[in-house]
C-alpha cells in the first residue's frame, strides 16, 4: 500500500490522537503500529497470522535500529543529537547549582523589566542566531528562559517564539545549514531547465520576499510580543503565568526541565551561565566552520562550507566545550568559593540527563514514524498528486504551499519535503511559465516550513519545546492558531501573485493583512 492513498492514513491517525488524547508518546506509538499495519496490509500474502504479526514486528524493530544504526554504520546524525541534548541538559543542571540561573535571572530583572521586552528579547535571539536550526531553538532557550520566567511569560509562548523564528530565519539565511541544502538542491533544477539568469545562490537571495510564510510568522511573533497577541489556548497559558507565577501547566511533564530541585551556590555570577553559552556558540560555530571547510573541494567559500559542514557533528563538539567549561566553573564553586560540596557532581550529571530523556523519548518515536512514512512513500504520493493534476497557472504558488504544507505536516520534515518537492515545482513552473519558477519555488519553502510548525513529529517542533522547557502538545496546541492564521495570509498573497503576476503585489498584500489582523485582534482584546 505504498504510494497510495493509505498511505497518509498513519500519520492522520497519529496527529488526530496527539490532538484528541494530548498524549504524545501514545500518539505517536499508535502511529508507528497503524503504519506497519499499512506496509503489510494484505494478510493473504503471509503463511497465516502469526507470519503477518511477525512481519510487523520486525518491521518496527527495524525502524527502531535505523535510528542509531543505519547501513551497518552508526546513525551519527540522530545518536550526537542525543548525545548534544544529554550534554545540554548537564550543562543546564550545573549552571543551575552554581547559581548561574538565579544570578543571571536577577541581573536580567535590571535590564529587561517588561514582559513585552523579555519575549521582544527572545525573537531578536531566535532572529540573530541563524547558523542552525536546532542549536537556535535549545541555545535562545537557555539564555531566554531566566528571563521570560522572571517576567511571568508562559513557556508555551517562549516556545512559540522560538519555534517561530529558528525554522523561518534559517530557511531564508543563504548562511545556514538550511541555505547551504536549498542552494545545493535549487543548483541541478536550474541547469536543467535551461535558467542562466540566475546562479543558485542570487535565486535564493531572489526567493526571500517570496517566501511570504518566514515574512507573515516572523512579522508575527514580533506583533505577538509588542501587542500581547494570544489566541486559543495561549490566552490560558499567558492568564496563569501573570496571576500565579506559574508559566508551565502544573499537572503536565515539561521538556528539559529539571524534575528535583538542585542546591543552588549563594556566590553564582551570571558568567556562569553566559561563560558555559558563549563555550557552546564558540565550539558549536567554529566547529561548523572547520568541518565545512576540511570537507569542501575545489574553490573555498562560505557557502561551500555551509554545504559541506557536519551539523550534528558540529552541535555535540560544541556541546563538549561548553560542559568543559561548565564543570570548570563548577570547580571555581567548590574548591575557590567554598560553596558547594563535590558530591553534587554526579547527581548534577544525572538529574541533567534524567530532565532530558522525555524530549529523547519523543524524538525517538517520532524519528520511526518518519522512517515508517518514508517507507510508505506519503510524501511521494502527495507530490504525484500535484505532477498528475491540471493546475490553472494563477493558482500554482497557492496549491504548492498548500501541498508543501501538508506534507511536511504529515512527514515531520521539512528538508524532505524540500529535497520531493522543489524539483516537482521547478518541472511544473518550466513546463508551464517559466516567470513562475521563482515563486513556485519559494512557496514550496514557505509551505515546508508551515507544516513542520504545525507537526508534532517535527524534531524542530521538539526541540524547541525542549529549549523552552514547555509541555510538548502545549507548545503545538498553542503555536497552531497562529501558525494557521499566518498560513492563511501567505496563501491569500500566494493567489495575488499568481493573479496578478505581481510579486510585489504578493508581498504587499500579506504585510497589509498582517497590520489589518494585528490591529483586529489588538482592538478585541482592548474590548
Amino acid at each position: 500500500m505504498s504510494g497510495t492513498i493509505y498511505s497518509i492514513i498513519p500519520p492522520i491517525i497519529a496527529l488526530l490522537m496527539v490532538i484528541l488524547t494530548r498524549r504524545v508518546l501514545l500518539s505517536l506509538g499508535v502511529g508507528i503500529v497503524s503504519a506497519a499495519f499499512v506496509l503489510h496490509g494484505n494478510i493473504l500474502k503471509n503463511d497465516g497470522v502469526g507470519a503477518w504479526l511477525k512481519e510487523i514486528v520486525l518491521t518496527i524493530w527495524n525502524s527502531i535500529k535505523a535510528v542509531f544504526v543505519s547501513d551497518g554504520a552508526l546513525n551519527t546524525w540522530n545518536v550526537y543529537i542525543i548525545l548534544f541534548l544529554f550534554l545540554l541538559g548537564i550543562i543546564t543542571a550545573f549552571i543551575s547549582i552554581s547559581g548561574g540561573s538565579r544570578a543571571f535571572g536577577e541581573w536580567a530583572q535590571t535590564k529587561v523589566k517588561s514582559r513585552t521586552g523579555s519575549q521582544l528579547l527572545a525573537a531578536v535571539l531566535g532572529i540573530l542566531i541563524f547558523i542552525d536550526d536546532y542549536f537556535n531553538a535549545l541555545a535562545v532557550g537557555q539564555v531566554s528562559r531566566p528571563i521570560t520566567d522572571r517576567n511571568r511569560v508562559s513557556r508555551a509562548k517562549l516556545a512559540y517564539i522560538i519555534d517561530s523564528t529558528s525554522a523561518p530565519i534559517c530557511v531564508v539565511s543563504p548562511i545556514s545549514s538550511w541555505g547551504a541544502y536549498i542552494i545545493a538542491i535549487l543548483a541541478p533544477i536550474l541547469a536543467t531547465h535551461g535558467v542562466a539568469e540566475y546562479s543558485p545562490l542570487s535565486a535564493f537571495i531572489h526567493m526571500i520576499p517570496l517566501n511570504l510564510y518566514v515574512v507573515v510568522s516572523i512579522l508575527m511573533v514580533i506583533a505577538v510580543a509588542v501587542f500581547n497577541i494570544n489566541i486559543g489556548s495561549m490566552k490560558t497559558h499567558e492568564d496563569r503565568a501573570i496571576t500565579t507565577g506559574e508559566v508551565t501547566d502544573p499537572d503536565k511533564p515539561v521538556l528539559g526541565e529539571l524534575k528535583q530541585e538542585l542546591p543552588q551556590s549563594e556566590k553564582g555570577s551570571v558568567g556562569d551561565l553566559v561563560w558555559p553559552i558563549i563555550a557552546l556558540v564558540v565550539g558549536t560555530v567554529g566547529s561548523l566552520l572547520w568541518t565545512g571547510y576540511k570537507a569542501s573541494e575545489g574553490a573555498i567559500t562560505i557557502f561551500t562550507i555551509f554545504e559541506n559542514t557536519d551539523v550534528t557533528g558540529s552541535l555535540l563538539n560544541g556541546g563538549i566545550l561548553g560542559i568543559i567549561v561548565t564543570l570548570i566553573l563548577f570547580f571555581v564553586q567548590v574548591y575557590g568559593k567554598k560553596a558547594l560540596g563535590v558530591g553534587l557532581l554526579p547527581k548534577g550529571a544525572l538529574e541533567g540527563v534524567k530532565s532530558m530523556l522525555p524530549a529523547v523519548y519523543i524524538l525517538v518515536f517520532a524519528w520511526v514514524i518518519v522512517d515508517l512514512i518514508g517507507q510508505l512513500e506519503t510524501g511521494k504520493y502527495l507530490a504525484g498528486l500535484v505532477e498528475q493534476s491540471n493546475l490553472n497557472l494563477a493558482f500554482l504558488p497557492v496549491i504548492l504551499f498548500i501541498v508543501a504544507g501538508f506534507m511536511a505536516f504529515a512527514t515531520g520534515t521539512s528538508w524532505g519535503t524540500f529535497g520531493m518537492m522543489l524539483p516537482i515545482a521547478g518541472d511544473i513552473a518550466a513546463s508551464s511559465d517559466i516567470n513562475l519558477m521563482l515563486p513556485a519555488l519559494a512557496a514550496v519553502l514557505a509551505g515546508a516550513v508551515f507544516g513542520d510548525h504545525c507537526s508534532p513529529i517535527s524534531d524542530t517542533t521538539i526541540l524547541s519545546s525542549t529549549g523552552a522547557g514547555s509541555h510538548h502538545i502545549d507548545h503545538v496546541m498553542t503555536q497552531l492558531p497562529y501558525a494557521i492564521t499566518s498560513a492563511v495570509i501567505a496563501g491569500i498573497g500566494y493567489i495575488v501573485l499568481g493573479l496578478t503576476d505581481s510579486s510585489l503585489l504578493g508581498l504587499l498584500t500579506a504585510l497589509v493583512l498582517v497590520v489589518v489582523f494585528v490591529f483586529t485582534m489588538k482592538n478585541k482584546q482592548k474590548a
